[in-house]
């Protein structure tokens, strides 16, 4: 059990860190200068629409504390990677810790095909998002920062 404990602790930290304003990547894809509401040649309104939808709707569910809603936002990617019962440690925290928060600040960074990069924030800095990846799967967005 205690081993239990403490993988599930480590894989909430992970995800965590996957969420705070740290960007990882060795190689992100190049920031753009596009407007949000000027969509880059490759992306349609309908898919900065649908996009900002997706990444409103996973950012209430996570600071409500809605696990079944975050967690079925999540790529299948990142299902491979992260558990359910992880997910709900997670936005537990985040509900009690900071309360309900949502969008403030939106961009598409990029959209090529089913992938896409966006920048957000919800008025807490240590949430500032960049360049955080999202791929579109069964024609919905889906959040793939795992």
């Amino acid at each position: 059990m205690r081993h239990h404990i403490t993988v599930l602790t480590a894989a909430a930290l992970l995800a965590l860190t996957a969420c705070s304003s740290s960007n990882d990547d060795k190689d992100p894809a190049p920031a753009t200068t596009t407007p949000t509401n000027t969509p880059a040649p490759d992306q349609s309104k309908e898919d900065t629409e649908a996009l900002k939808t997706a990444v409103e709707a996973y950012t209430a569910a996570y600071f409500k504390g809605d696990a079944d809603t975050t967690y079925g936002m999540l790529s299948a990617r990142c299902t491979d990677q992260m558990t359910k019962p992880v997910m709900q440690a997670l936005t537990d925290r985040a509900k009690a810790d900071y309360g309900q928060q949502g969008v403030k600040r939106f961009k598409v960074d990029q959209i090529s095909g089913s992938l896409a990069r966006v920048s957000y924030g919800v008025g807490l800095p240590k949430f500032d998002q960049k360049q955080q990846p999202w791929a579109r799967e069964d024609g919905d967005w889906k959040y793939d920062a795992c």
